[in-house]
């Protein structure tokens, strides 16, 4: 096995003290192999040492300037600072150069919401579900900003889907609690705000919209 193999393997395992040592032996062997300070970036991000990892990325950019993953790693190291701008450009320049995974889709999706561009972020998202269609996260992000541009029909068929996947998402709860809101059932919307609170007794949304309920049913 590589010294590179090596790195990557103590990576996942968590082992990030040997997985530098490795990263670093495979760069000194071989100083101008992009992947090793793309690999010893996405270490770095692990650390959330985000300045060193940016400029990993940077390199190993340098060395390949077609890296998809070393866009895609740099776009994350902007994502965990809240820089969402840069992040978006960094996963649109990943995906226009090949990297086509359901990750680099859900983030630049991610990015787009963090800036209220929801509608620009819906076409990611749906991609990302496509491609990584058991994910309850990205479902529920899908949903979202179904919602927030007022596609309240398909937004509550894709919290389903969340519920479908995870019959104990709150959050999925309050969300379509709020559908059955617009859609003026409001019978439906407490049976889901009360599973919300029942799954998680701190949904403070979810309280608050049943508080409004009972005010208005005692009105």
């Amino acid at each position: 096995m590589s010294e590179m193999n090596k790195g990557v393997q103590f990576m996942q395992e968590g082992n990030l003290e040997e997985a530098v040592k490795f990263f670093t032996a495979a760069i000194e062997e071989n100083p101008d192999d992009y992947l090793g300070y793309i690999n010893f970036g996405n270490l770095l991000l692990h650390m959330n040492d985000y300045e060193r990892a940016e400029t990993f990325f940077k390199k190993g950019m340098e060395l390949e300037p077609k890296a998809a993953t070393g866009y895609y790693g740099l776009g994350n190291v902007y994502f965990e600072q809240e820089m969402f701008h840069q992040a978006q450009e960094n996963y649109q320049q990943a995906i226009k150069l090949g990297l086509d995974e359901g990750d680099v889709y859900f983030m630049l999706g991610l990015s787009l919401q963090n800036q209220d561009q929801h509608k620009l972020a819906l076409p990611y998202l749906q991609r990302a579900a496509e491609l990584k269609s058991n994910d309850e996260d990205i479902w529920f992000q899908y949903g979202l900003s179904l919602a927030q541009t007022n596609q309240i029909d398909i937004a509550q068929q894709t919290f389903q889907k969340v519920l479908d996947l995870n019959e104990e998402h709150s959050d999925a709860h309050y969300n379509m609690g709020v559908t059955y809101l617009y859609q003026e059932k409001v019978q439906e919307a407490k049976q889901h705000f009360d599973k919300a609170l029942e799954i998680n007794p701190e949904n403070l949304l979810a309280a608050n919209a049943n508080r409004a309920i009972d005010e208005m049913l005692q009105g």
